[in-house]
C-alpha cells in the first residue's frame, strides 16, 4: 500500500498540510480506512477519534461536515451553522468528486479542488489525537482538533453532530 502515498490525491493532502507546517503525518495502512469503523479497527483507536469527511448540498452549493466517527451529522442544523439557507441533502458520488477531487472512501478534509464551507463537529474535542482520511481508502493522517481548524478554516460547533 506504500504506492498509495504516490497518488495525486494523496499528494494534494500532503501539500495542504505542509502549507500550515504539518509534515510527515500521512500514512498508508495495510487495511482499508474506507469507513470510520474500518479506520478505527486498522488504527486501534476509538471510533469517535475518526473524522468523517461528509459532503452535502445546501441548495446547489457543496459543503462539508467533519464529524466524529461515532456521531451523525445533524443535517437540519448544518445550513444555519454555515450561514446558508436551503435544504441540506447528502451529495452523490459525482458531486463529491467534483467538489473535492476525491472519491468516496478517501475524501480528506483538506486538499480539495474547490473551496467548500466546512463545519467541524465540536465533539471531536473529546480526543487528544484524531485521524482523518488522506485522499485514498488506505491513507490517513493524525491531527488534533486545533490543527484541523487551522488547516481547514472550518467552523467548530457542537450542533454539527448528534448521537445515532
Amino acid at each position: 500500500m506504500e504506492r498509495a502515498l504516490e497518488r495525486e490525491s494523496v499528494r494534494r493532502v500532503v501539500a495542504a498540510l505542509a502549507l500550515v507546517g504539518i509534515e510527515d503525518r500521512v500514512v498508508a495502512l495495510s487495511d482499508t480506512a474506507r469507513s470510520a469503523q474500518d479506520a478505527a479497527t486498522a488504527l486501534g483507536c476509538e471510533l469517535g477519534a475518526i473524522v468523517k469527511s461528509l459532503v452535502f448540498q445546501i441548495g446547489d452549493r457543496a459543503v462539508m461536515a467533519l464529524v466524529a466517527g461515532d456521531r451523525q451529522c445533524d443535517t437540519k442544523a448544518l445550513p444555519g451553522i454555515l450561514g446558508l439557507a436551503g435544504k441540506c441533502k447528502r451529495a452523490d458520488a459525482e458531486v463529491v468528486r467534483m467538489a473535492t477531487g476525491f472519491a468516496i472512501g478517501g475524501v480528506a478534509p483538506v486538499g480539495h479542488t474547490s473551496e467548500l464551507p466546512i463545519a467541524i463537529d465540536g465533539s471531536l474535542n473529546r480526543f487528544s489525537r484524531i485521524f482523518a482520511a488522506a485522499g485514498h481508502p488506505h491513507c490517513v493522517f493524525e491531527t488534533t482538533l486545533t490543527e484541523l481548524v487551522t488547516v481547514t478554516g472550518g467552523v467548530v460547533d457542537e450542533e454539527v453532530s448528534k448521537n445515532p
